[in-house]
């Protein structure tokens, strides 16, 4: 890959990184409930289905993927169930009684479910497999060979992904605060639940 073709990518592809879309968001919710260093290690999940993502996009199979209307049906209906599903979960979410001072309140949650959630909610996302298939290509150069430019592609993408989910859970985290009460506990606990909810519906109601 050319090293012009490489200072272009760059700057398109971290504007794709830091949109605020469901994983994003999903960053940020664990930022704020579990800590900055929980939210970068679920944050694992979602670079591992990125890197799915990107070796089938490169093996050609990602082209398949999106060019299939009804898998990229199931995989946008399944994807908008899951964020919805974890944002009611999130919104009945218990609250913990603690006092008006001292440290923040920080939930509890296991490393594999977190990770879990970040590679369901990446893996499910039809929009990551057209970014991939549709996007990518344009940074192609024919007259070299081609999965070496993926490859350097992918990485790079991967790499700027590490930093749009550690901008989004410290973000989160400087939230926190806000749970040193039960009101508190509630109002970020709905607010999170409801932007899951929310993204869950425009990913279910979007287009190509």
């Amino acid at each position: 890959m050319s090293l012009d073709l490489l200072l272009l990518f760059i700057p398109a592809a971290f504007a794709i990184n830091v949109l605020p879309g469901p994983n994003n968001m999903l960053a940020m919710t664990n930022g704020l409930r579990y800590g900055l260093f929980d939210a970068m290690k679920g944050g694992l999940g979602r670079l591992v289905a990125f890197f799915i993502l990107i070796v089938l996009t490169a093996t050609g199979l990602g082209a398949i993927l999106a060019a299939s209307t009804t898998a990229f049906y199931v995989l946008k209906i399944g994807g908008a169930i899951y964020l919805v599903y974890l944002g009611i979960r999130l919104w009945r979410s218990k609250t913990e009684d603690v006092e008006d001072i001292g440290e923040p309140q920080k939930s509890k949650i296991s490393t594999y479910a977190i990770i879990r959630q970040e590679f369901l909610v990446a893996i499910s996302n039809p929009k990551a497999i057209l970014v991939f298939t549709a996007f990518f290509p344009q940074f192609i150069d024919p007259a070299l060979p081609m999965l070496p430019q993926f490859a350097t592609m992918g990485v790079t993408f991967v790499f700027l992904e590490i930093i749009a989910l550690f901008l989004y859970a410290i973000s989160g985290k400087q939230l926190a605060f806000l749970t040193r009460t039960q009101k508190g506990q509630r109002m970020m606990n709905r607010t999170s639940g409801s932007f899951l909810i929310a993204a869950g519906g425009l990913l279910a109601t979007s287009s190509r």
